[in-house]
């Protein structure tokens, strides 16, 4: 009973202390002084010249990347060439599992793909990612092929084993991508 006290009091007291008003004092609440501007400097403007275009003959920015023919395949599906898939290495599905550095053209992000069915492949996903790989749902290994898949199951990527722990490939819409760890 005495403990039940003590508490009790103890909690007053502290409840009462939160309740304790507490002054501004020490603290300057006299307004300052509005600041002074900078001084600018003059400020001119005249019309860009085309980009596409120089005096020169030729333009101030690089060529468009072409279409690398050998990612591409007679049956349209990228990365699926006989070429690659003749000189590919084989794939395990369970040395696929676990975590993947993914580079996709400029950018690079996560890859986790799982042993767990998903639809007609294995769960997997994407972290910090652009693009059509945002999408990834799903992945399956396809011959000597990785077959990445979006949620809705339609393919996304294709890559193959290029060296122990790393997988080339492109995706549906014809960027380069690859896997290592």
């Amino acid at each position: 009973m005495r403990i039940v006290q003590v508490a009790g009091g103890l909690m007053m007291a502290l409840a009462l202390a939160g309740c304790q008003r507490t002054s501004m004092g020490g603290i300057d609440t006299q307004p300052t002084a509005p600041l002074q501007p900078a001084p600018v400097g003059t400020v001119s403007s005249s019309q860009l010249p085309d980009p596409s275009t120089s005096t020169s003959g030729s333009s101030q920015f690089p060529a468009a990347p072409t279409t690398d023919t050998a990612m591409a395949t007679p049956g349209g599906v990228p990365g699926a060439d006989a070429g690659a898939s003749a000189s590919a290495m084989d794939v395990k599905k369970e040395a696929m599992v676990g975590n993947w550095r993914v580079s996709n053209g400029p950018t690079s992000c996560d890859m986790f793909l799982t042993l767990t069915n998903l639809g007609a492949g294995s769960r997997g996903g994407t972290r910090g990612c652009a693009g059509e790989l945002t999408q990834m749902g799903s992945w399956e290994v396809a011959g000597k092929q990785v077959v990445l898949k979006n949620r809705d199951g339609n393919e996304i990527a294709r890559l193959y084993r290029t060296a122990d722990s790393r997988f080339d490939g492109s995706t549906s819409g014809g960027q380069p991508i690859s896997l290592s760890r």
